[in-house]
């Protein structure tokens, strides 16, 4: 006749009782990381580039930073301020008008709209980029500006006087190609401007890299990686 040994089996039972709960907890956590990225309204698009890409104009610290921390915290607060509003199923570029000047949603315009503007950012820039802008847009800018190098240099000038956080633009205003100038999260797209491109000259843009020295990093980015191919396609669909 066998013999059973208690203990022993209501150690294995036990066992069993904790494999069968640890799963079942992992399929759990499984099924509300699913929900969670299922509800997540705005996700973090992969850059066009990797992170080293840019450098020496921009160091992977730099980017690392800049779109691992501020661009992702930027799009949380947006999904966590939609959530259960008529703001919800909006597009990215509706929300930032529709909130623009609305004193009541003023932190949902911050966040949206520097969501807007980072994934614009992004492919403002190009480790293939600077020199000589495509025919079209080269074009544009002789009749707006005078020349090539003269915008360059509007455009850096925007960039270097924006006091404190802001953004300078190449943009079609009127027809017109213009460089302006905005501070903190704003944009064109409020004032009715279509954008080409833009340089971030947030403090977090370029600190770890250029410490004060703001107008060599515009020189450089400028110089070295803007990326005139995306303004000229922007410019096609304007």
């Amino acid at each position: 006749m066998v013999k059973f040994n208690s203990e022993a089996l209501e150690n294995a039972v036990s066992r069993r009782g904790f494999i069968r709960i640890a799963v079942g907890g992992a399929f759990l956590l499984m099924a509300e990381g699913i929900g969670s990225a299922a509800d997540a309204r705005f996700e973090l698009k992969p850059l066009p580039y990797s992170d080293s890409s840019l450098q020496p104009v921009i160091s992977g610290n730099t980017l690392n930073f800049h779109y691992g921390k501020h661009h992702k915290t930027y799009i949380e607060n947006t999904n966590k301020l939609i959530s259960g509003t008529r703001y919800a199923d909006m597009s990215l570029e509706e929300i930032v008008i529709a909130t623009a000047n609305d004193s009541e949603n003023i932190s949902l315009f911050n966040n949206a709209a520097q969501v807007w503007n980072h994934n614009f950012y992004w492919k403002s820039l190009s480790p293939k980029g600077g020199g000589d802008p495509p025919s079209a847009l080269r074009a544009k800018m002789e009749e707006a500006f005078g020349s090539v190098e003269a915008c360059k240099n509007e455009l850096a000038d925007k960039a270097v006087s924006q006091f404190g956080s802001g953004y300078a633009w190449l943009v079609v205003d009127g027809g017109k190609l213009k460089a302006v100038n905005t501070s903190n999260a704003d944009n064109p797209l409020t004032k009715g401007s279509k954008p080409l491109l833009t340089l971030d000259v947030w403090e977090h843009a370029y600190y770890l890299d250029y410490q004060n020295r703001r107008a060599d990093h515009v020189k450089a980015v400028l110089d070295k990686i803007i990326n005139w191919n995306f303004a000229a396609e922007n410019l096609e669909r304007a």
